[in-house]
């Protein structure tokens, strides 16, 4: 058998026993996820080998080395960084038997909670459905506080209107947590206490069941904070330029979902500000949020860590809000959580500091600043070091085409395979790139400024809302991988048309490199068009159709919904001439106002015209019932489709 031959049953082992697994796997099995991984570990520690002894330019002060030695330091810290999240991923804790076995643990005495709702600049649009949501929650002895940092009056007005309670501070100190301790020393002087505080950002609006699901794990004295994963109604800026909201998840569902379930097994389940819950003593010996980071959220799981209380997750959709519309706004967002990483890691809190945290608390901090400083750099190097062999001929990986399948593709599909089996097919290629890529720039320059200077950054908020009816293109974003992508076109069509800059020489590599670059082709040209932002309005559809009925001129007539906003719906059976006027009673809502928008094949697409109180039953309805929101798996199909249409859109000069 040739050396290639072999090389692809290698590959084709680890895609059989792929296909296998999921007939036999268990993922809530610690044995199985360990047997997995452990796989993963060998062929991980065999591709290091193999790179380290086999693929690297030789040794000197060379061109050739430096570059094939810099790719090699880059690779092997994110693979470090991989093997630690393996090691997580290892175990998984599902508490959703543990919140049932203990609901109502209170007896007839129930905890007074505080629900604090904290808010900069938001529009009362995205304040007011997390309000009446607040508000509407199944659970009695409760209090919702609206903490205003921009101190409107329109907003305390209509607090009062809501019957909430508002409060307003002469300052901005500590920004997020300076608002949200200002709201707890406030609360410390009532003469009632809350037994338990939760906390929802502007945007997020908690379902039915938040606060008696989230306080059935509380009966552990030990807990001081539970927190729930964010649902999001709204497409992310990735899903939504690339038109496949309806096919891929958020790039967030991988953490929320799998990550923090196999870290709250480990113990470290760690804060992510809204949609949590935590004991009001625990805040009380604590002294209110730590303000040394931006990311104060993961900062209090250790400062709360570090005084010997625990924290704790469930994988619940409890509450569901607003995820960035803007791709300006999106990687803002996750620089600002990478750069409050980086200034953990150099606080008292730090895994190196003398301080009482746990082995694995210290642990959890090295994970996340390997996975800010790693996966983002080496992400843009392997998109420019190609270059580096087309334009100049300096080898970066010298390897026989043979050994790549070997050790780097029976490795990676075995990745692959594992990683999509915990996940339920949630790891796609290019996608994933493309979501790392798209923010790797200014990431990466938060990891290292906040590593080097972890003092004196602003406090960047998160712009929610806003006008989206427009398509903008984000030239600034765009521009460096708009050049990279026509670097990598110049470059491989040299490379295939003569050896005038890349010389056959190579042998095999060249062929290593040639598939690279083309991978590297499909990642910057779904990264180029997802810089296009295209026009959105807010969207929450309906989970199935229901039927309903609409009076027209005295007529009731039997519809279907099959899909709504809060302010349209689009219903099925019949046809109705635009500007056709009447009453749609929808369930749970009442009979309300609306008219004919424009009429579809089947039926016709409606404006509601609901008055105050069935607009806040509409928002009950859309946000706090029913289940998560978005797509929650992956379909495979459906992608492939959903792109080829988003890349006809843009090639037709839309």
């Amino acid at each position: 058998m040739s050396e290639l031959a072999s090389a692809y049953v290698q590959v084709m082992l680890a895609a059989g026993v792929g296909v296998l697994l999921p007939f036999i796997f268990d993922r809530t099995r610690a044995s199985h996820r360990i047997t997995l991984f452990v796989v993963a570990f060998v062929l991980a520690l065999r591709y290091a080998h193999w790179r380290a002894t086999e693929t690297l330019a030789p040794a000197g002060w060379t061109v050739d080395y430096l570059a094939s030695g810099s790719l090699f330091l880059l690779e092997m810290l994110a693979l470090v960084g991989s093997l630690s999240a393996f090691v997580i991923l290892s175990r998984l804790r599902e508490r959703s038997g543990e919140a049932d076995a203990h609901m109502g643990w209170w007896g007839a005495d129930e905890p007074r909670v505080a629900i604090l709702i904290a808010t900069y600049n938001e529009e009362l649009e995205v304040l007011e459905r997390t309000i009446i949501g607040a508000k509407s929650l199944q659970y009695a002895n409760k209090e919702v506080l609206v903490l205003d940092d921009g101190r409107r009056d329109w907003l305390r007005d209509y607090c009062a209107e809501k019957d909430v309670r508002y409060m307003r501070r002469p300052d901005n100190k500590g920004s997020k947590a300076g608002n949200i301790n200002h709201a707890l020393a406030r609360l410390a002087e009532d003469p009632v206490t809350p037994d338990f505080v939760a906390v929802l950002d502007a945007d997020f609006v908690p379902h039915r069941g938040f606060i008696s699901r989230t306080l059935a794990l509380f009966h552990d004295p030990e807990v001081g904070l539970v927190q729930t994963p964010q649902h999001f109604f709204n497409a992310d800026p990735i899903q939504h330029n690339l038109g496949i909201a309806r096919s891929y998840p958020d790039e967030q569902r991988f953490f929320f979902d799998h990550m923090q379930p196999s870290r709250d097994a480990w113990g470290i389940a760690f804060c992510c500000g809204t949609s949590s819950v935590c004991r009001w003593q625990a805040l009380q010996d604590l002294g209110g949020l730590p303000t040394d980071s931006v990311t104060e959220d993961f900062m209090l799981t250790l400062a709360l860590q570090n005084i010997g209380w625990r924290s704790v997750y469930l994988t619940e959709p409890l509450t569901e809000g607003l995820a960035p519309e803007g791709l300006k706004e999106y990687v803002t967002q996750r620089a600002r959580w990478c750069l409050g990483l980086m200034q953990i890691a150099r606080s008292p809190l730090g895994p190196f500091a003398r301080n009482n945290l746990r082995l694995r608390d210290r642990w959890s901090v090295v994970d996340s600043v390997f996975y800010w400083m790693t996966t983002f750099p080496f992400r843009l190097a392997a998109i420019c070091f190609p270059l580096l062999y087309w334009f100049f001929n300096i080898t970066v990986v010298d390897a026989r085409l043979p050994d790549v399948i070997s050790y780097f593709g029976t490795y990676y599909l075995w990745i692959l395979v594992v990683l999509n089996l915990l996940s339920r097919g949630m790891v796609v290629p290019i996608l994933n790139d493309v979501s790392q890529l798209i923010g790797a720039i200014p990431i990466s320059r938060a990891a290292f400024n906040g590593l080097l200077r972890p003092n004196g950054h602003p406090f960047s908020v998160t712009a929610k809302g806003g006008d989206r009816s427009r398509i903008v293109v984000q030239w600034g974003m765009m521009a460096p991988f708009a050049i990279l992508l026509v670097l990598t076109l110049v470059g491989l069509t040299i490379g295939i048309a003569s050896d005038a800059f890349a010389f056959n020489d190579a042998g095999d590599g060249k062929w290593v490199v040639l598939f690279w670059t083309i991978y590297n082709v499909f990642v910057l040209s779904i990264t180029v068009i997802a810089c296009f932002e295209l026009p959105r309005r807010e969207r929450h559809v309906a989970d199935a159709p229901e039927p309903a009925h609409f009076l027209v001129d005295g007529r009731n007539l039997e519809v279907w919904l099959t899909s709504m906003t809060a302010d349209t719906v689009r219903i099925r059976g019949g046809h109705y001439p635009p500007e056709t006027r009447g009453t749609l009673d929808i369930e749970n809502v009442g009979p309300v106002e609306a008219y004919v928008i424009s009429e579809t094949t089947d039926g016709a697409r409606l404006q509601l015209l609901p008055d105050d109180e069935q607009r806040e039953a509409l928002f009950v309805r859309f946000y706090t019932e029913g289940a998560a929101p978005g797509v929650a798996q992956v379909r495979g199909a459906a992608i492939l489709s959903d792109l080829a249409r988003r890349f006809s859109f843009s090639s037709g000069g839309h």
